[in-house]
């Protein structure tokens, strides 16, 4: 008897896991969806490499805002961004050019992987999101994301974050699954991690 109701626990708290998996994967996508990622990797790890990464992700991003200024969804910022791609990949190059440095960069616009994140002022869950690349000769140093759209890595406070999360078509629960401090939110990120790793476990 023991036995049959310990199986039926652990059938039930696994039914109730797979429910809030599915629950919480639908969430990121839908979020995924009104996303754009930056994703710049340097050449190296080497101290001037890591500084020529932030100054090229300054340009980068500086262009990037401009171009989507105007962008009601994530669909038309992406259109604007591709069509852009050489403006961009002119914009890291010519800091690349004023260092003194030789490096070739690659600017592309595709979908990555991301960990969960978390930022100063907001946290976004792991999952797949189109992302501009930008890619330092070998790319093999550390990494710096952020997001081009909606604008919210330059929201310097709270109110500015729900205003740019607002303008990137953001809902009331998707705002509330990437601000800071919605502790709740905690275990909704490690289920999404540990689906991720499942489904590339048996892909």
């Amino acid at each position: 008897m023991i036995k049959r109701v310990c199986i039926w626990l652990v059938l039930v708290f696994a039914a109730a896991f797979l429910l809030y998996g599915i629950e919480s994967l639908a969430l990121q996508r839908q979020l995924a969806e009104k996303t754009i990622r930056l994703h710049v990797i340097a050449n190296s790890d080497q101290e001037e490499d890591q500084e020529l990464k932030l100054l090229v992700r300054d340009a980068v991003l500086r262009e990037a805002q401009l171009l989507t200024e105007g962008c009601d969804s994530a669909l038309e910022a992406g259109a604007c961004l591709r069509e852009a791609l050489p403006r961009l990949h002119q914009a890291a190059e010519q800091v690349i050019c004023q260092q003194g440095k030789t490096d070739a960069v690659r600017v592309s616009l595709e979908v990555e992987s991301f960990d969960t994140r978390y930022y100063d002022s907001f946290t976004l869950p792991a999952g797949d999101y189109p992302a501009l690349c930008v890619r330092i000769g070998a790319a093999e140093g550390k990494n710096w994301w952020c997001v081009v759209f909606p604008s919210l890595c330059t929201a310097a406070g709270a109110e500015e974050f729900d205003l740019a999360a607002q303008a990137g078509g953001y809902t009331g629960a998707e705002q509330a699954l990437v601000s800071e401090g919605e502790q709740g939110y905690v275990l909704r990120f490690r289920t999404l991690e540990w689906i991720r790793k499942l489904t590339e476990l048996f892909s």
